[in-house]
């Protein structure tokens, strides 16, 4: 049966997916299978170590892109057939919204009841990681430390060399946007420093290897709302690329987990949810793929619990609820994009 629902999924495969088969290493015929956004090679030592504990599955890994992830759920599920048995994504409103819609079920996850309030909504979905907004900057390019506030950046790109500072470009980058977007509640000038980048002739990308590669080589200077997760890995490996977190607030995004309603095995999308939630699922997220972990029993400069103990009042995560829904309103969307656009343009 799982190898005829192994050949119906692959059918059904666009051709942009990444597809990775992970045999169980004691042979068993029950397969799980995972949709992600997050990249193959970095997802095996997490179907490694849960291989470990579960050797009598082997695992479907399948690569997709955040949009892509959701119209499968959806596609499969309207059409009555089996879908993934669970999804991990960096989409948090559209992963909430398919929670919203019906798409997901209920886990029964041991220990949920102890997940962070903001991290959980429904016993539907969960977040995983704690990644953080940050700036990266050419280390050589600021021998005395660069801008760490959102108004000692905008002072800075008065003077700024044309074309020194890089960032999402908010209508290719879910992140992006969504970071822009809490940085309208949480930063009354936001505007002021938009036009602020325009003057400066700030560069946008889609991700945030873009800006971190350009950084690094000393193309940019300053990178603006980067993630985290990323950052650091290089940062550690880079000698001229540095990070900051800013000192006013931190936007925190999470990667999040749901099982699917249609789920064809729950069971096993139950039982890798409840590792990844798990001590030890946590710390190979930390340690091994450098995603700061949520779970507060996790220790590391990076985790959740290092990050609240040195930042405080200060971390601003973004709450797993049906509020990410009106970033999706199709209306605001535009208006922003429009806004965006004009206060670019008006500064230039």
């Amino acid at each position: 049966m799982w190898l005829l629902r192994a050949l119906l999924v692959g059918l059904a495969l666009p051709a942009a997916a990444d597809v990775v088969v992970y045999p169980a290493p004691d042979g068993g015929t029950r397969e799980l299978v995972v949709y992600s956004s997050l990249d193959s090679p970095l997802a095996r030592p997490l179907i490694e170590a849960f291989q470990a504990i579960r050797p009598d599955v082997a695992v479907r890994y399948e690569d997709l892109l955040t949009g892509e992830i959701a119209d499968r759920v959806i596609e499969e599920t309207d059409a009555g057939a089996a879908t993934a048995d669970l999804i991990f994504s960096s989409a948090m409103d559209v992963t909430v919204k398919l929670a919203n819609d019906g798409y997901a079920r209920e886990a029964e996850v041991p220990g949920a009841t102890a997940w962070p309030g903001w991290a959980v909504w429904r016993n539907m979905v969960f977040a995983l990681t704690f990644e953080p907004a940050v700036i990266v900057y050419h280390k050589p390019s600021f021998p005395d430390g660069p801008p760490d506030t959102r108004a000692a950046l905008i002072d800075w790109l008065a003077t700024a060399p044309k074309g020194s500072i890089g960032t999402y470009d908010i209508a290719r980058s879910a992140v992006g946007y969504l970071f822009l977007m809490r940085d309208q509640e949480h930063f009354a000038d936001l505007w002021t420093l938009v036009e602020a980048m325009g003057r400066a002739g700030v560069q946008v990308f889609p991700t945030s290897q873009d800006v971190i590669e350009r950084v690094n080589a000393g193309t940019l200077k300053l990178g603006y709302n980067v993630l985290g997760s990323y950052a650091a890995d290089q940062a550690s490996r880079l000698p001229d690329l540095g990070l900051v977190l800013p000192r006013d607030y931190v936007v925190v995004v999470s990667r999040v987990a749901l099982v699917p309603r249609a789920a064809g095995a729950p069971d096993l999308g139950e039982a890798f949810l409840e590792f990844l939630m798990s001590r030890e699922g946590q710390t190979v997220l930390a340690e091994r793929l450098r995603l700061p972990a949520v779970s507060l029993e996790v220790a590391g400069k990076d985790s959740a619990a290092a990050m609240q103990e040195a930042l405080g009042a200060k971390l601003r995560p973004v709450a797993v609820s049906p509020g990410l829904l009106a970033y999706l309103d199709g209306a605001s969307r535009e208006r922003v994009l429009a806004q965006w656009k004009a206060a670019l343009e008006g500064g230039e």
